[in-house]
């Protein structure tokens, strides 16, 4: 190895704070920190493109660490960057500080991605990448010409979700992807041998990726590595980083004990000396350790504002990039959409509403990108797909996503290229597959990402492809997921309506669940109020004369259903919610609540095809639920209707029971 002095004297530097703050925390994960040191090093000062003056800076490079137990490297990192102060670093895995125990993008400064469970910053930076060639193909190379780097450990690949957005990066073709792979071969139980075999190096290159293997503590290795990655410009690049875990250690490198558990003090003090640090002095950052490592700061500010003025430039004279870029930067509340009306009374899959407006809106959001996990007939996204074509298999300026049977790996994606900015992401596929994306769906609801979910085929009425693919808890078990909007519309109007609150959200992701089987559409005369009400989650569908002998609570499908049922009983004075967001609804001021749901009117019955025990929170433990607890089976859906109590018949019997 060549390393100069200065370079080794940071890099030491950087160990020496990973080992205080994990200690001090008495908390945290030293060794692969350690081992990976040499890397984020040599990429944040000689290659990373960043501003600490405008973190925000569009045409950055991103840096996501996969590997978020290492996050006291980052926080080093943005220490030296000037991102952070040493308080914070020392303030490390404490209640409040800006220094959790996992990076969190919206936590501190300089922090790109949240890093969530293991796999899932790799697909990050897939998506973040798939953004920038997006956006690139519609502003040119002036505007948008960056590289997404991504720091990987070995649990990464173990999940297969890394897998499986790896393979559609090498089939995107996404050049501007690099990940480098610190492989220490070992892992929190122990070597990495204990449970894996993979050639990492023979796999990527099977899915179309440009591999390089180097010592990853030289740093010379280094360089040539991410210059030669960012020479490949048709393939993504993995670099496989050789390394040594806890490295440099005095008495523990190489330890698989070093992974998840601070270094004794001893064992730091020892190491401190082999590294010529202070002993006795912990968070040591000399002066000439800071000017060493800023030293590309003057270039990199002054690379900000030269792309500022050629930003400006470019509007001023290309009317397409300019409108195009109008759309990139307009913040979700200003979106208009030209949403198309539905007839009457006419049946209609709630579903191929949804389809109906994502070929009314496509062309007037030209930054909307996304797809169906290979379902675009059923998710009723073919359309689009045939219109726009696919993702770098037609071009970068594309915009479909042929994602494959891959959900969980598509709703990482969609999160990436959510974090990266300047695109409105989707996804699509049904809803028994939501368990597949629900992990990839909270990060996007604890990352505060407006990112659409589009899940059909909603309940047992999927019919005759049986209970593994009929939902039964699926809504329910959504609507847990905190700042997730969850939003199951009763026909075609209110999906409609649905779909354009989902557009506007700032701040959380949206899922639309939507039928197979059609439903009649609300009759615009008859329920005006059918749009503004959808916005309050919950509101009055049908009322009756004076009080209320009883509330009828419904969403999605069974609100057709209960229109029916209280049909049957008209001598009786019945209240018909309609409630397509619990989520909404509990946003409402008391005052709204109590108007839809008086509290005097307890006589109460809830009516959805799916697990009953929420709807409880509104009937009351006295209130009636109409629901499943129990699995579906293989057989038309009518049948299953009947057999499992979902007909205006037995719902109105369930109902005169009531009174």
């Amino acid at each position: 190895m060549s390393n100069s002095q200065m370079d080794q004297k940071t890099v030491n530097v950087i160990k020496g704070l990973i080992m205080d703050a994990t200690r001090k925390a008495n908390s945290g994960h030293p060794g692969g920190a350690m081992s990976s040191a040499d890397f984020a090093y040599v990429l944040y000062r000689d290659y990373l493109r960043y501003t600490p003056e405008t973190p925000d800076w569009f045409n950055r490079d991103r840096f996501v660490l996969a590997a978020g137990h290492e996050s006291m490297l980052l926080y080093s990192l943005l220490h030296l960057a000037g991102y952070i102060s040493l308080e914070d670093v020392k303030k490390f895995r404490q209640l409040d500080s800006i220094t959790p125990g996992h990076p969190e993008h919206d936590v501190t400064p300089g922090v790109e991605a949240t890093s969530g469970p293991l796999g899932q910053g790799f697909c990050t930076g897939v998506g973040m990448a798939t953004a920038e060639a997006f956006l690139g193909s519609k502003t040119g190379s002036e505007i948008t010409d960056h590289h997404t780097y991504v720091l990987a450990s070995d649990g990464d690949f173990q999940e297969p979700v890394a897998m499986g957005a790896a393979t559609l990066a090498g089939v995107w073709k996404l050049g501007k992807l690099v990940v480098y792979y610190d492989s220490n071969n070992v892992q929190l139980a122990g070597p990495v041998c204990n449970c894996d075999c993979t050639n990492v190096k023979q796999v990527f290159e099977g899915i179309c990726w440009h591999v390089i293997e180097i010592n990853g503590h030289d740093h010379e290795a280094i360089r040539k590595a991410i210059e030669e990655a960012k020479a490949e410009t048709d393939k993504p690049t993995l670099i496989i980083g050789k390394t040594i875990m806890a490295n440099g250690a005095a008495t523990r490198e190489g330890d698989h004990g070093t992974h998840g558990a601070p270094l004794p003090p001893e064992e730091i003090a020892a190491t401190k000396k082999k590294f010529g640090l202070p002993e006795n002095e912990d968070f040591y950052v000399p002066e000439d350790v800071v000017e060493h490592f800023r030293a590309r700061f003057p270039e990199l500010k002054a690379e900000a504002e030269s792309w500022q003025k050629k930003l400006d430039e470019v509007l001023a004279g290309d009317k397409d990039i300019a409108e195009f870029w109008a759309h990139v930067s307009k913040p979700r509340t200003e979106i208009e959409l030209d949403l198309p009306e539905f007839e009457s009374g006419k049946s209609i899959a709630t579903r191929k509403a949804w389809g109906a407006c994502l070929d009314a809106v496509y062309e007037k959001l030209p930054t909307l990108i996304g797809g169906s996990a290979d379902l675009d007939p059923s998710n009723q996204t073919l359309n689009f797909r045939k219109a726009v074509g696919d993702f770098a298999i037609n071009g970068y300026s594309a915009r479909n996503m042929a994602f494959g049977v891959r959900e969980f790996p598509m709703s990482v994606i969609l999160n990436g290229m959510a974090l990266h900015g300047g695109v409105l992401p989707f996804g699509a596929t049904f809803l028994t597959f939501s368990d597949y994306c629900r992990n990839g769906m909270r990060m996007s609801a604890l990352q505060k990402l407006p990112v659409l979910y589009i899940y059909t085929h909603d309940s047992f009425y999927v019919g005759e492809d049986g209970p593994t693919h009929q939902p039964i808890e699926h809504v329910s078990a959504l609507r847990l997921i905190p700042n997730l909007l969850v939003l199951r519309p009763a026909d075609a109007r209110e999906t409609a309506a649905c779909l354009d609150i989902a557009m506007h959200q700032t701040d959380r992701p949206s899922s639309l669940m939507l039928t197979r089987q059609g439903l009649p559409v609300l009759d615009h005369e008859a329920y005006p109020q059918v749009e503004e009400g959808v916005k309050r989650g919950g509101y009055v569908l049908k009322d009756c004369e004076g009080t209320p002998e009883m509330i009828v609570i419904a969403t999605g499908s069974e609100v057709s259903l209960a229109m029916d049922a209280a049909a049957m009983l008209s001598d009786k004075k019945i209240r018909i919610v309609s409630m397509p967001s619990v989520e909404l609804f509990e946003e409402q001021d008391k005052a709204y609540k109590d108007s839809v749901l008086p509290p005097a009117v307890t006589n109460r019955v809830a009516a959805e095809a799916g697990r009953p025990e929420l709807w409880y929170r509104y009937v009351g433990l006295e209130g009636t639920v109409l629901g499943i607890d129990h699995f579906g089976a293989s057989a038309p859906a009518g049948q299953l209707a009947e057999r499992y109590g979902f007909t205006a018949d037995n719902l109105a019997e369930v109902m005169k029971k009531r009174f």
